[in-house]
């Protein structure tokens, strides 16, 4: 699959971009910042007590000794933003890792100095998982400003829970999410997993109805997805423990999707079903965000570009007056307009108009591919938007998980083994 990914992934780009394309993350020792008036802000809390295996992200081992001198750097992080840009407005703060929460006591410090250098103008949103909720935690949140929270549940089935590492048993859940959904916050998101080795539809579903019934305002569903060199990826080789098949997934997807909106739920991102009113928590789509953090990538009109990955290094550059900027590739032209394009599928509908502002230069490629899209039941022409139809969604996931997880994973496996690499080709 592999082969034949990267064989349709060239085709598609050549399409795209042109034969002269170019997609190579070269060091950065620093980064020309454009005027910037407003964007978002991705705060990386790398510490994890238990490290589970199927987890992509940048990570270290919970270590007291290393809180207080990556807090420092933070600030000092802060500080080196405010004094290139000013006190420009936050879109969003969003809090990610790592768990988050095991920096509850610091979070105010952090925030605080956010607060005052920008104008923060949007929610605050924060990762967490069962195991991290308790009263003192929850009510430092709220202290701290926090208005929308993510609980990575991934399962109410014990057997599940130990097969990806999670350090918590499926009885503990309940009392976590009673104390999140009591405490007042605006919106509570409950992370699930699908696909996972051996699991059912029937399974799926008994998780999803355990969810739903919790009370959670919204609930995000995603298979598991493995990486080479995440331990997932070698355990999956290793005990010769296979994903379900293409055909199974797509059962999965279905039955969520359809259960879903049986039960008063909207769809609001390929993964992701909203109840009601309540505000949609989402961990990525946002157009422009500036990361603070080891390992945070920011994208800044013109450029993507990430920190080290290295928590010492991260440390030491961000206390030795500069930018832990570790590489970057220039996000301009073609590619600035279909990476928007991407995330706008990602959310499931790309408003006309928006569309047509991006797409002025190349937008007979756009509507080719939109029209063969409609052909193929995959999306559907509204009165001011494109929408994905239940089937659009579930292949633009196997997009995602064959293609741009294949992207991130080069970018990850080098950036992890090299604090600062000289080049990163996708």
């Amino acid at each position: 699959m592999k082969t034949l990914s990267e064989t349709l992934t060239r085709a598609l780009r050549r399409y795209l971009l042109g034969r002269g394309s170019r997609l190579v993350f070269e060091r950065a020792d620093t980064v020309e910042l454009p005027p910037i008036r407003e964007t978002g802000l991705y705060i990386h809390i790398p510490f994890c007590k238990a490290t589970c295996p199927y987890c992509p992200y940048n990570k270290v081992e919970y270590d007291r000794r290393l809180i207080e001198p990556y807090v420092e750097a933070l600030l000092v992080e802060v500080e080196r933003y405010y004094a290139r840009l000013g006190a420009i407005d936050i879109s969003s703060v969003y809090i990610g890792g790592g768990t988050p929460t095991l920096l509850s006591h610091e979070l105010p410090a952090i925030l605080g100095r956010v607060r005052d250098r920008f104008n923060v103008k949007g929610d605050i949103c924060i990762e967490t998982n069962p195991s991290d909720v308790g009263e003192e935690t929850v009510a430092r949140l709220l202290d701290c400003g926090v208005r929308l929270v993510s609980v990575g549940v991934q399962s109410f089935d014990d057997r599940y829970l130990d097969l990806i590492g999670r350090n918590y048993h499926a009885s503990s859940v309940h009392p976590a999410l009673e104390l999140l959904l009591s405490a007042g916050f605006d919106s509570v998101n409950l992370d699930l997993m699908f696909a996972l080795p051996g699991q059912t539809v029937a399974e799926v579903l008994s998780d999803l109805h355990r969810a739903i019934d919790s009370g959670a305002d919204q609930v995000t569903l995603y298979p598991l997805f493995t990486f080479p060199y995440t331990a997932a990826g070698k355990y999956l080789n290793l005990r010769r423990v296979k994903m379900p098949s293409i055909v199974a997934r797509r059962r999965m997807y279905r039955a969520i999707h359809r259960y879903c909106l049986d039960n008063g739920f909207e769809r609001v991102s390929v993964w992701g079903f909203n109840r009601g009113d309540a505000p949609r928590y989402s961990s990525v789509t946002r157009d422009d965000y500036i990361g603070l953090g080891a390992g945070a990538g920011s994208h800044v009109p013109g450029a993507f570009y990430f920190n080290t990955f290295s928590v010492e290094e991260y440390i030491r550059t961000c206390l030795h007056d500069r930018l832990p900027v570790a590489f970057s590739m220039d996000v301009t032209g073609p590619l600035s307009r279909y990476y928007w394009l991407y995330w706008r599928l990602y959310d499931s509908y790309i408003p006309k108009a928006q569309l047509s502002e991006r797409f002025r230069q190349d937008g007979r490629r756009v509507r080719r591919l939109l029209a063969l899209a409609r052909l193929l039941g995959l999306c559907e022409e509204e009165d001011e938007r494109f929408c994905l139809t239940e089937s659009g969604a579930f292949w633009l996931h196997l997009l995602q998980n064959y293609f741009a997880l294949d992207y991130i994973d080069r970018v990850w496996s080098v950036a992890m083994a090299e604090p600062w690499p000289n080049e990163i080709r996708i």
